[in-house]
């Protein structure tokens, strides 16, 4: 298992996360993503076991959580993505949903990160027209999400990191 550290810009929170699926190869261009914590259209999320996760100056964390609509209903998404109160940097997005697992941003990682063999681009049917998506053998196109996940996506390329 890898361990990943990360931090704010200003310095107030630091978190590390052990890692299986460390190689930041999937780009979501949702607008939760692309408004929350993309600064070229995207972000890019990887996974880390939550029960490992440890936060330093958690009292300078905030949380959002997105307005959704649902058969016509506004709903709040259950997800929670934490970041930064005092500079407003994207760390992490936690879950109830998927409690054995935490979703820290790449950009907010300090670790240096594996180049991923492949890149895949989610939720493009959200994504914004100014944002290109490259092209080529090594970038999958996806109008929502693939069926494939980190984990198996990790296995599959044969990087995840036991």
């Amino acid at each position: 298992m890898m361990t990943l550290k990360g931090s704010c810009h200003c310095g107030a929170v630091s978190f590390e996360v052990k890692s299986h699926t460390p190689q930041p190869y999937m780009r979501c261009y949702c607008s939760i993503c692309r408004k929350t914590a993309g600064g070229g259209g995207y972000a890019i999320n990887i996974m880390g076991e939550a029960q490992t996760l440890k936060v330093k100056g958690r009292k300078h964390l905030s949380f959002y959580r997105a307005a959704l609509e649902d058969d016509g209903k506004r709903i709040h998404s259950p997800a929670r993505r934490h970041f930064c109160k005092h500079c407003g940097s994207a760390l992490f997005i936690a879950d109830p949903r998927w409690k054995k697992w935490v979703y820290p941003h790449a950009s907010a990682i300090d670790t240096a990160l594996p180049a991923p063999v492949e890149v895949a681009h989610i939720m493009l049917d959200s994504k914004c027209a100014w944002a290109e998506v490259p092209g080529g053998k090594r970038h999958r196109k996806f109008r929502e999400y693939p069926d494939q996940s980190i984990e198996d996506w990790h296995r599959v390329h044969r990087v995840y990191v036991k």
